[in-house]
């Protein structure tokens, strides 16, 4: 079995976190997320979890170092063996360049296909998604007020606890964070353009219409 190591990049929600948690189910993979991994950090009031929460509460990005410390020793576990699904890293340069040294030293020299899939979609739709974002503090699934309500308001589905609305899901944030992404992280796309392992996906329509997309990919 040929490994599969599989990143995913795009603006803040694009829905990369809906599919990839679908998509780890689907193969069998881990589902690895920055964001989670690092608000772990924080919840734990750890020195670098606190160093952390003052960057994302600005729409800023992590240092590098902190985050790819996480990353590789996520990426080194025995269920990754097999493969990843790699959701929010790397964003930037820097970033891509750390995780290809991460992968050479956690491959050994064994046979691994990569791809980088690219979530292509309108801005002014990814601002509602934001702000009208909820998530579940036990299960970790993701409502949205307008497009994906709970069947009943305020209650997850599947826990029927009280949904949460981030601190920095609000319009200023989003857009802080939709500049950071475009001056640091699109650069990526050309990245792996260059090297051939870059997909496009239109993110734009239903989640169901956006996973048939990211299967025609995964299975080429």
């Amino acid at each position: 079995m040929v490994k599969r190591e599989l990143i995913f990049l795009g603006p803040p929600a694009c829905g990369k976190g809906t599919q990839t948690n679908r998509l780890s189910e689907y193969l069998g993979f881990p589902h690895v997320d920055t964001g989670s991994l690092l608000r772990a950090e924080m919840a734990k009031e750890s020195e670098e979890g606190k160093f952390a929460k003052s960057f994302i509460e600005k729409g800023q990005l992590v240092p590098a170092d902190l985050v790819g410390k996480i990353i590789a020793k996520k990426l080194a576990e025995d269920d990754c063996k097999n493969g990843y699904v790699l959701d929010g890293y790397p964003r930037s340069l820097e970033q891509a360049k750390m995780l290809e040294e991460i992968n050479a030293k956690v491959d050994n020299g064994e046979e691994a296909v990569f791809k980088a899939i690219y979530f292509d979609i309108d801005t002014q739709i990814l601002i509602e998604r934001i702000i009208y974002r909820q998530s579940c503090p036990v299960c970790g699934e993701i409502y949205n007020k307008k497009f994906k309500p709970p069947k009943t308001e305020g209650k997850c589905d599947k826990c029927n606890v009280d949904l949460k609305t981030r601190a920095d899901d609000n319009e200023e944030t989003a857009k802080a964070r939709f500049d950071t992404y475009f001056n640091e992280t699109a650069p990526l796309v050309k990245f792996y353009e260059d090297k051939g392992v870059l997909y496009k996906l239109d993110a734009n329509g239903s989640i169901d219409e956006v996973w048939q997309r990211l299967l025609d990919i995964i299975n080429k």
